[in-house]
């Protein structure tokens, strides 16, 4: 697993334990408040590691479809 997949898979883990502890109302006003900024870190981190991912994806589609371009040009 490469290191940006495991930062994902760590930020969601995370994410899931945030949310699972307010679903659970384990928690006062102010770790909420603390946590809340917390997981919208993390949704940020995650955001960008998707969108980078997808970027990589569409320039290996793009490169493909060049490729075919060529052969059938």
């Amino acid at each position: 697993m490469s290191a940006e997949n495991l930062e994902y898979k760590n930020s969601m883990d995370k994410l899931e334990s945030i949310l699972e502890r307010i679903d659970n109302s384990e928690m006062g006003i102010d770790e909420l408040s603390d946590q809340v900024r917390e997981a919208t870190d993390l949704l940020k981190k995650c955001r960008q590691i998707l969108l980078k991912t997808e970027q990589s994806i569409q320039e290996a589609l793009d490169s493909l479809d060049q490729g075919a371009d060529k052969e059938q040009g």
